[in-house]
Parts: structure tokens; sequence; C-alpha cells
């Protein structure tokens, strides 16, 4: 434990989720032996109001601890004992272009999976990069637990530039929204369940679920799924195409009945079907922009307006917020408690290549994470998994070698895509798009 106090910055300070992330720290102030919060973001316009109302936030619940906001990375990075990361480069507007672009030519459109994760990939890269170069330049030793999507081509591009960094944790709040929708559909604490969990990034299942008697759950769980349907926790605060996505797991469980997939994986398997119910003048960006965008913004404004955070919508309690916060306390004050992250494979999946990021359950501590040994997985998985690890792979090698011809292999092996033709017109119209974002492709 840091003997005067920890510090912790938030980059990416002028996202919709500070808000919540912020409410979380509030709550873990004392565990965290927290003096100083800073948000970070290159845009100083969005940022400030995001960072006034946290100002206001903290001096209405935390008012012995210091809050800044600021552009300056030294300010930001200085003595830093935790960053939390959550940038989004290019910002929306490149987002609606990752899920247009690819469904004008008839493949799936979306801000992870396909040509727009891969897309947004590559713009994350070299940001990520120079962030990390950045901390360790002024924080040799801070923790950096990164949200920043697309995760798995994130965390792969970041283990292969900063080989011998164990301090960078790739997280993923998908796993925990899984089951905290798992457990409500259970009626049963969420705190109870102990998961089992394989795959890669947005690509994995849960194989059993434990509660604290040793009772495997999954299998009643599945049958529930198919009679009643699976829907978020959370349902009545999400927009309709987070209902319509969860609501697929229903279809995977009826076809793939062995384990529960993650609510990504149905890209990979209907990318046909999800092509077609995806509007390619209204995508979930717009979805974003027109909601959650307007609405928090108002709402930071009016709190600072009215000289109150109380009674806000945007600080309620998330899972996003919630799970950074409780991994940096977890790390803090070594509880060795379990979550699903991700890590490098290094045989925990013995028949997946062993630098293939896996995601998986891990004791966390202030070691960093200690993966369970998952063994040999099913033919089935493995050709799926084996297919997304080259695509991974080929994307990064793409951005770090500036490669036209890995980036179209890369594209034409993705699940959503399996055309070469086709994956040329997508990555030709994407690197007219991303220019200035991406390096230059030969």
């Amino acid at each position: 434990m840091v003997n005067n106090g920890s510090k912790i910055t938030v980059v990416g300070g002028g996202s919709t989720w500070t808000p919540g992330i912020l409410k979380a720290i509030t709550n873990y102030q004392e565990a965290l032996d927290l003096k100083e919060i800073v948000l970070y973001d290159i845009d100083e316009e969005r940022q400030k109001p995001i960072g006034e109302f946290g100002k206001l936030l903290f001096k209405e619940l935390c008012p012995g601890i210091e809050f800044k906001y600021t552009t300056d990375k030294e300010t930001a990075y200085k003595n830093v004992d935790y960053i939390f990361c959550q940038i989004r480069t290019g910002g929306y507007k490149m987002r609606e272009l990752d899920e247009k672009i690819p469904l004008q030519e008839g493949v799936i459109g979306q801000e992870t999976c396909g040509a727009g994760g891969f897309a947004y990939g590559i713009r994350s890269l070299k940001d990520m990069i120079e962030m990390v170069k950045d901390i360790r330049k002024y924080s040799k030793n801070a923790w950096i637990l990164n949200y920043t999507n697309p995760a798995a081509i994130v965390a792969y591009g970041l283990t292969r530039a900063f080989k011998n960094d164990k301090r960078i944790l790739n997280i993923c709040d998908q796993p925990i929204n899984m089951i905290y929708s798992m457990a409500k559909i259970l009626n049963i604490d969420p705190q109870r369940l102990n998961p089992s969990y394989f795959g890669l990034n947005h690509f994995g299942w849960f194989t059993h679920l434990h509660d604290e008697n040793g009772e495997d759950l999954l299998p009643k769980l599945k049958e529930m799924i198919l009679e009643h349907g699976f829907a978020p926790k959370d349902a009545e605060q999400r927009d309709k195409s987070w209902l319509d996505t969860y609501a697929l797991v229903e279809d995977m469980v009826r076809d793939f009945s062995e384990y529960i997939p993650s609510t990504y994986v149905q890209y990979y398997l209907y990318p046909q079907y999800k092509t077609g119910k995806l509007d390619t003048n209204y995508t979930r960006a717009n979805e974003v922009i027109n909601g959650r965008e307007k609405k928090v913004f108002n709402e930071c404004r009016n709190a600072v307006e009215n000289g109150t955070t109380l009674g806000s919508h945007v600080v309620q309690n998330d899972a996003h917020g919630e799970m950074i916060v409780q991994i940096a306390d977890t790390i803090h004050n070594n509880k060795n408690k379990t979550y699903i992250v991700m890590v490098e494979n290094n045989g925990i999946i013995p028949n997946l290549p062993q630098d293939a990021i896996v995601e998986v359950a891990c004791i966390l501590g202030n070691r960093g994470p200690i993966p369970f040994h998952v063994g040999e997985i099913g033919t089935f998985y493995k050709g799926l998994l084996e297919n997304q690890y080259a695509y991974e792979k080929l994307t990064v090698e793409a951005f770090e070698e500036g490669s036209y011809t890995k980036a179209l292999q890369a594209l034409t092996l993705n699940r959503t895509i399996v055309d070469a033709k086709k994956a040329r017109v997508v990555l030709d119209k994407l690197i007219e798009a991303n220019k200035g974002y991406w390096p230059e492709l030969k």
C-alpha cells in the first residue's frame, strides 16, 4: 500500500462512462487510501462538463480528496498509482464510419467485431502504445487497467510492444455484465457465483457456473434461457440494440447447447442474419450519439448549474464503473479474488497458440493475474478461436509493418467477411476513411 495515499488517473476523462467510474471510486476511497483523482483527455472542451461534474461530486462525497482535470500529460501521469484507460481514437464520428462502411458492402458493421473492430483496432494501437510510453516516463510502476476497445487487438498489440511490462492489465466488463444477467435469471446474488470461462475477448464461453456450495448452475440456467429467453440485468436502461443482442443468446444456446456464449459470439456464428438486421443508415453509434451522449452531458451540466450531484442519473453504479474500481481495490489490498481478464495463453489452453491473449478466470492480487488452467478445448471452439487469433495477429502485424497484404489477409479470415474480393473493397474504403489515423499500408 502506498504510504502517502494513492493517485488515480482516468484517461479518457471526457467519456460518458467517466461519471459512473467516479461514483464507484467514491465508494472505495478508504480501501484505496485515496488522495488524488485526475481526469486526462486530449479534448479539453469535451472533458470540461465531466470534469466540473467530478469536482462537484468529490466536493460533496469526498471533500478530503484532491480532484482535477487536465490535458497535460505530466500532471496526469506523474506519481500515479492506477491508470484507468478508456480512450476512443477518432471519437464517435469514426465509430459511425466503422459501422457504416462495412454495412454498405453487405458485411457486419460493429464497433469491436469484424471490419469495424479492425479499423478501430488499428486506430487505437498507435495512441495506446504512445500512452503507455508516456505513463512509464513519469510512473514506472503504475498499474494500467485498460478498458479501451477493441480490447482483443489492443491487448495483443500492447503485449508485443511491452513484453516485460507486467503491470498492464486488459479487462472487459462484458463477462461481468453476463454474470449479473445470469444471476438475475437465477434469482441469486452474483457474488455467490464462481464462473469458469474461456475464449478470446468478445469471443468466449461460460463452461460452469458454481455457487458457494459447489453446485454447477449452468445446466439449470440453460434450461431457463431456452424457456424464458435472455436479457441484460439492467434491461430497462438499455437501448433496443442491446436488448436484441442479449436476446440472441437463446438462439446460440439452442444451436450449440454445450456452453453459454458471450453475446458477441453471435456476430461470428450468424453474420448474414446479423447483417440483415442492422440498419446501414442508423447504427449503434447513432443510437449512442442521440441517446447516452446527450443524456450524460446534459445531466452533468445540469448538476453543475444546480450545485449538486444528488439525484443525478449519470452516477448510478453500473458494472463498467464498478469493475475497474474493484480490480484496483483487489490489487491494492492483495485480495486474491477471481476475475475474468485477458492474459497471454502460455499453456492455459494447450491447443491454442501460446502467444494468444486469452480471456479466462484469474486470481487477482498485487502480483497481477494468476490464471486458472483451462485445458484443451474441443475442435469446434478451437477452430473458431484459432481463426480469430489469426485475424487479430495479422491485424496487429499490419499495423506494425504497414502491410496492406496482412490487412487484407486479416479481413479475409474474419468470419464476418470470408470473401477476399469483398474484404479488399471494404479495406480500401477504410483506408480512405482513416487517413491521418492509420499508418500508410503498402
